[in-house]
């Protein structure tokens, strides 16, 4: 397991002084980029063997959302995986040990030289451990649309969306999400986000969300204006 400290910052918050859902998966994002160069395997070295990690899914449970100036920590680890697809688990934890949001995110190799997912090598089996699954329901790969959904303002993929792979960030598609849903519910309290993704969007896509209104929550389609899906967010309420 690899953790590291910190402590909310005001410009991580919502309007109420609550850790967003945009920083919640900033966090785990920096988490597992941490783990990776504190093990030697970081950015440069998957370049030097067009190597990458790419997200397939996410399933995210929030117990209780820290506040400013709260001190956390955040940790991750992985303990399950296929042959071309591992589990990452993550948790963000009060000082005292309460978990406050537990997450697993499926990841599969890439091989960026040919464009294709690859069979995970064996020097990147490092990051495997003995540690015990998350305990959450079994992460979907797929997530199922109903009705049409509600077109909501196009969204021009800018610099700023972009990460190290020149593709839009994991996180933006989820604060992405996020703002839609805000933007039509502002009470809306998530317990549990589920994430697909389908395909990556570059510099110079628009990407046009759809708003499905649902017993409990809601799904976001962030679509290309046509009929592909660059990935699907679900949002489901405190029960």
């Amino acid at each position: 397991m690899y953790s590291f400290d910190s402590t909310v910052r005001y410009s991580e918050c919502n309007t109420d002084l609550t850790l967003s859902i945009p920083s919640i998966i900033n966090y785990f994002q920096d988490c597992s980029t941490f783990h990776t160069e504190s093990l030697g395997h970081g950015i440069a070295f998957c370049a030097e063997r067009h190597f990458a990690w790419f997200v397939a899914a996410w399933q995210i449970q929030i117990d209780r959302i820290p506040r400013f100036t709260e001190p956390i920590r955040v940790s991750t680890w992985s303990a399950m995986q296929s042959v071309t697809l591992a589990h990452r688990f993550f948790t963000l934890t009060a000082k005292d040990g309460e978990v406050l949001v537990r997450a697993d995110s499926l990841w599969f190799a890439f091989n960026t030289q040919r464009g294709r997912a690859m069979r995970i090598p064996e020097y990147e089996h490092v990051y495997f451990s003995e540690e015990d699954p998350i305990d959450l329901p079994p992460t979907q790969r797929k997530i199922r649309l109903t009705g049409e959904g509600m077109l909501l303002e196009p969204i021009a993929v800018a610099q700023h969306h972009l990460d190290t792979n020149n593709h839009v960030n994991n996180g933006q598609y989820i604060a992405m999400a996020d703002y839609a849903v805000r933007a039509q519910d502002k009470g809306f309290d998530p317990w549990r986000l589920c994430v697909q993704y389908k395909k990556a969007a570059k510099l110079g896509d628009t990407i046009v969300p759809k708003l499905h209104v649902e017993e409990g929550g809601y799904t976001v389609d962030l679509t290309d204006g046509d009929a592909d899906s660059y990935a699907i967010v679900r949002m489901v309420g405190r029960p």
